[in-house]
């Protein structure tokens, strides 16, 4: 029971505690932007225009919160919102000029805060706890695949990079 609740208490702070540092690196970078904007940015530098809805899918947050999230993104002059030409009730969003330029130097920033973050963690326990989290997801709502969601198929197990078990060596490649 108190490492169920460790669990829960731990992925509490550490998501929290990563929202903090990683905003502060991107104040002292010159961006001002939070890592949830930054994450309706980055959907968007992938996918390019969506709708607030595809947004609301893509990073997992409720519409209302997007909507937030978007608001503040367009305050900064980093998203614009047009109306859909198939349907006028509907907003479609885009990222500006200027979101465009610092795409680059913010998504290093990005990067360089996350890798701050995992070093001096061997690389099959970052296997490990992606493959944890996912079945996580998976255990709250069958329907979520987070691994797909990620985007991030080096983590899947593959015949050249098979996932670890106790017996994997702390480098994989």
């Amino acid at each position: 029971m108190i490492l169920n609740k460790q669990v829960g208490v731990f992925l509490n702070l550490v998501h929290n505690r990563t929202k903090q540092y990683i905003t502060g690196i991107f104040q002292q970078h010159g961006f001002n932007i939070t890592p949830e904007q930054f994450l309706v940015m980055d959907a968007l530098w992938d996918n390019g225009v969506m709708s607030q809805q595809e947004i609301a899918t893509n990073i997992m947050k409720d519409k209302n919160s997007v909507v937030k999230l978007i608001d503040g993104l367009e305050k900064k002059g980093l998203v614009k919102r047009v109306a859909d030409k198939a349907d006028r009730r509907k907003n479609l969003i885009e990222l500006t000029e200027y979101a465009w330029e610092i795409k680059d130097g913010v998504t290093e920033v990005a990067m360089d805060a996350i890798n701050h973050v995992i070093k001096d963690i061997p690389q099959n326990e970052m296997y490990i706890f992606i493959k944890v989290l996912s079945k996580m997801a998976e255990n709250m709502s069958e329907d979520t695949d987070l691994l797909a969601l990620a985007g991030n198929h080096n983590v899947q197990e593959t015949a050249s990079h098979p996932l670890p078990d106790e017996n994997t060596p702390d480098t994989l490649f």
